[in-house]
């Protein structure tokens, strides 16, 4: 049943930007450093030509129009502003990237619990009699293998092997499949899909009918039961349940982000603001903080979990990101099969590796790598890990290098500074 409001979301297609924000450390250094946060924006749009006899009103309205589509905001964008947040534009959503600072907020997530607003993030709702041979055919893992009240983590390919979106595929029944996807991916996965749908199945682009709040930490579970009647100690990693929080329908999915124990749960869109001052509320006594994406993407990376437009896009595979437990090529045929299976017998080219920076210095995404002074690779994702207190990130290398141990030299101000690829995750959870 769907959980009402209608969207605020439009299509953008997304082109990579930086921005910058709060200063924190390098390793090896007391002097501050920025991270980069890497973001998805809409493009500039395209202007009409103008011929040497267009109307000086016309040639006025040109110049003076805007050059940008107004950004999409969702149900709790009035709270961050109120709570002070640093906004950003976020694949053309306006979005917090911080409220107190990303390492006071990173900590609260690692050592407590924080709260993220995600209503940006797209939901698809594929339905029918073959609502699962559908499911199963455009996505990587074994769909037949879920449980109702199950989820698991897949790819969304092309016919080539290249990553369309990574994916949430949940089960609530046979007949009905709910894939959380990418914000600035929404429109593009559900085309992709309704285009590969052969099947007895209907396929919804249903993102406008929920909110999404992630309640993220050690805490997380004692925060939120405090709101719902539902034996959240029940739930285990991975599965969801429906259930009300705070007497709101909800699902509440024991998922996550961040390489921290918690939940995500999806209300109506005219629930949210409540919802989220009650779980404020609610984890006071543990210190809840709310949190950006600046501490979202520290927290993602120091979990080893991939970022598509960064670790994954059209080009890669989920065999050369490392993802190949999320592909079941002895399941029967699915979108990317063939590709995959070929680039398994010919062998991988490049890999996707974890490293720590032993030179001075923060890499970042798109900087070059490279092996005994030659160019090698790149870096997907880059930034100081506030739990380790170092400098670490994420790269492409052929793939016979791509094992820990391998020195390696990263282009930062046009001079090598030397790194280490290592075993990853760069950082784990105690059980």
């Amino acid at each position: 049943m769907p959980l009402a409001l209608p969207s605020q979301r439009h299509p953008a297609a997304p082109v990579r930007r930086k921005i910058r924000n709060e200063p924190t450390f390098p390793a090896n250094s007391n002097k501050p450093q920025p991270i980069t946060l890497c973001e998805t924006n809409p493009p500039r749009s395209l202007r009409p030509a103008l011929r040497f006899d267009t109307p000086v009103s016309v040639l006025l309205a040109c110049v003076f129009m805007p050059d940008v589509q107004p950004l999409r905001v969702t149900p709790l964008n009035s709270v961050h502003r109120a709570l002070g947040a640093r906004m950003v534009d976020f694949g053309g959503w306006d979005m917090p990237v911080q409220y107190t600072g990303i390492l006071d907020e990173h900590s609260a997530v690692r050592t407590a619990v924080g709260l993220f607003d995600v209503s940006h993030m797209g939901e698809i709702e594929i339905r029918g009699p073959e609502a699962g041979k559908l499911t199963d055919y455009v996505t990587t893992n074994a769909v037949a293998k879920l449980h109702a009240g199950q989820a698991h983590y897949a790819g969304l390919l092309y016919a080539h092997g290249g990553f369309v979106d990574d994916v949430l595929v949940h089960k609530f029944a046979d007949d009905h499949y709910f894939l959380c996807v990418n914000a600035s991916n929404q429109d593009k996965d559900f085309e992709h899909i309704r285009a590969q749908n052969h099947f007895d199945a209907t396929v919804e682009n249903s993102g406008g009918q929920y909110s999404q709040i992630a309640v993220q930490g050690p805490r997380a579970r004692a925060t939120l039961q405090k709101l719902t009647p539902v034996d959240l100690s029940a739930i285990k990693y991975y599965w969801f349940t429906r259930g009300d929080v705070s007497g709101t329908p909800a699902i509440i999915a024991h998922t996550g982000y961040t390489g921290e124990d918690g939940f995500e749960i999806y209300t109506p869109p005219a629930e949210a603001p409540r919802l989220w001052n009650e779980l404020m509320q609610a984890g006071a006594e543990f210190a809840i903080k709310p949190a950006g994406l600046g501490a979202r993407n520290t927290l993602r990376l120091e979990a080893k979990m991939a970022l598509y437009g960064h670790e994954i896009d059209a080009s890669i595979s989920p065999l050369e990101a490392d993802l190949g437990w999320i592909v079941k090529l002895d399941k029967g045929d699915f979108v990317g099969r063939d590709a995959l299976l070929k680039q398994r017998e010919t062998g991988l080219r490049r890999k996707l590796a974890g490293f720590e920076m032993r030179g001075r210095g923060i890499a970042r995404d798109g900087y070059e790598v490279l092996l005994n002074g030659s160019p090698a690779g790149w870096v997907t994702s880059g930034s100081p890990s506030p739990t380790l207190n170092k400098n670490i990130g994420l790269c492409y290398l052929p793939a016979e290098e791509a094992r820990p141990g391998t020195s390696i030299q990263i282009m930062i101000r046009n001079q090598p500074v030397d790194a280490v690829t290592v075993e990853t995750p760069f950082y784990k959870r105690a059980k």
